[in-house]
């Protein structure tokens, strides 16, 4: 299985269609799903919340608001299925020799819900909004050179965006489109929720359900499909699956590797799995004992033995990594060599750090993959003489004002760019950096790397960059995951995605019908 989802990106798994033999040919008059987009139906999505209400507001989302944004908002980029920024509300876009200025043009006729036609005004507005001090979206600082004041109106469809000298944004797309809807000049988050996305709000009740109609106007052409999309959310995994086995929802994204066997067992569903980026780790704070130590550090991702854990903490569904993120980004760095365990290395520099007779750490982690995986590195750590204490804690704690302290923890994010993962986590000016890496000429080169549009040297900066993260980094980054998204049979669209949001495209999907 592993070996087709190299090859072919991604690989559906589940049951025949209705009516199907094992060949895969239905019997003569034998009714089967069609694969043509028609319009019609609803559909009904099952979300977790994890514990915390979403909202709808689109530059800073809460919960499953990101979930709702799909439905609700457009941007002037969108992530293709490869993962990279393609044009969307943007009919073109030009950078200059620095990325300090951006000129944006937006295609003609594009619509808002409300039938108000989007301007430049509204490119401003939403710019703006997001990176509003007031507002204080955790996801403004990766517009963190943004001139705000010069932000410029060439026409009613163009935009002019500068940055500050010497910190250039070739990344533009990938640091605003993630939470960087488009809404217009009279946008409010809760009495006007208005987007120009594929579907316009009905209704919503938070931790509940969210209810859309499908927008006739959206910017391409003959989509959406379905009347409306439903929402759900659910407080837990165990009752999605039981509302996704009842008829419930009829999609189910990101579903836990234990319950794969469940829903491959039966055929009213589909297991769509994404070859993704997605990414786990071990994060050691630098700040702390003992991973202020370098040799510490090596030593842990020698104890690591990353193929055992994409075996049990993935079931399989993923591959192993090289404690390096973002691996379909043009500019990755492949001739770095692997990193396998190495237990007498790792023993030896322990050793030579003052471990000699042991050393003790804890490691903390929330539920999930992360939890399963702290337990599978706690086994093999014993082997190299360390004792691994897995402490669980809840969400909300792991992820609340101390998740930035914590001396050892499980980690990981989404398939993004490096530019962009690299503002997110360890770079000199993320907000959420938990190892607290900071090296000079790391910071140097991702500086240089955001200002630079050629491809090729962006790539020799990036590559020397990820050189040091490999060597001294904090991340012990052990495995790439796929993204597995429960269907219904008689939902077509799906299918797989390098971004891990294969099930959450709410403008692809359609209902299928039967034929004779």
């Amino acid at each position: 299985m592993r070996a087709g989802l190299a090859a072919g990106g991604g690989l559906v798994l589940g049951g025949l269609l209705p009516g199907c033999s094992d060949g895969g040919k239905a019997p003569e008059g034998a009714a089967v799903l069609t694969d043509t987009p028609r319009r019609g139906g609803t559909v009904r999505f099952g979300v977790i919340e994890g514990g915390q209400a979403g909202n709808l507001d689109a530059h800073k989302p809460v919960g499953s608001g990101a979930f709702r944004g799909w439905a609700l908002y457009a941007k002037l980029w969108e992530w293709g299925l490869d993962a990279r920024p393609k044009l969307a509300l943007a009919e073109e876009t030009e950078v200059n020799a620095d990325a300090t200025e951006w000129t944006i043009r937006l295609h003609k006729g594009l619509e808002f819900h409300h039938g108000k036609t989007i301007t430049a005004d509204d490119v401003i507005f939403s710019l703006l909004r997001l990176t509003d001090p007031q507002l204080a979206s955790p996801y403004a600082g990766y517009l963190y050179s943004l001139l705000r004041n010069d932000v410029k109106k060439l026409d009613e469809r163009t935009v002019r965006i500068p940055f500050e000298k010497g910190a250039g944004l070739v990344a533009l797309a990938e640091c605003w489109m993630s939470w960087g809807g488009i809404v217009p000049t009279d946008y409010d988050p809760v009495s006007n929720v208005v987007g120009a996305g594929p579907y316009r709000l009905k209704s919503f009740t938070p931790g509940q359900r969210s209810v859309f109609t499908r927008f006739d106007n959206y910017f391409k052409a003959g989509q959406p499909y379905f009347d409306q999309v439903e929402i759900l959310d659910f407080s837990d995994q165990t009752g999605r699956l039981q509302a996704l086995q009842a008829g419930q929802i009829d999609i189910a994204p990101n579903l836990p590797f234990e319950q794969l066997a469940f829903l491959q067992a039966d055929p009213r569903f589909e297991v769509v799995a994404s070859e993704t980026d997605v990414w786990h780790s071990f994060d050691m704070n630098l700040e702390k004992a003992p991973f202020d130590d370098p040799r510490v550090r090596r030593a842990f991702r020698l104890i690591a033995d990353r193929d055992e854990l994409v075996a049990r903490v993935l079931q399989g569904q993923g591959r192993v990594a090289n404690d390096l993120y973002s691996p379909s980004d043009p500019a990755f760095n492949h001739d770095i060599p692997q990193r396998r365990q190495d237990l007498a290395e790792a023993t030896r520099l322990l050793k030579e750090a003052g471990h000699g007779n042991g050393l003790d750490v804890e490691l903390v982690t929330a539920g999930g993959a992360g939890a399963n995986a702290a337990l599978v590195f706690a086994q093999q750590a014993k082997k190299a003489g360390v004792n691994v204490t897995v402490t669980k804690v809840d969400g909300s704690i792991f992820t609340g004002p101390k998740r930035n302290d914590w001396t050892f923890s499980t980690g990981g994010s989404v398939s993004r760019p490096f530019l962009l993962t690299v503002q997110q986590h360890d770079g000199p000016r993320a907000v959420g950096n938990k190892t607290h890496f900071k090296d000079p000429r790391f910071a140097e080169l991702i500086t240089q790397a955001l200002g630079q549009p050629d491809l090729d040297k962006r790539r020799a900066l990036i590559g020397e960059a990820q050189r040091i993260q490999h060597e001294s980094g904090g991340m012990l980054i052990w495995g790439y995951s796929n993204v597995l998204d429960a269907v219904s049979k008689d939902i077509g669209g799906v299918t797989p995605d390098r971004t891990g949001f294969a099930g959450w495209r709410t403008d692809r999907i359609w209902r299928r019908s039967l034929t004779a």
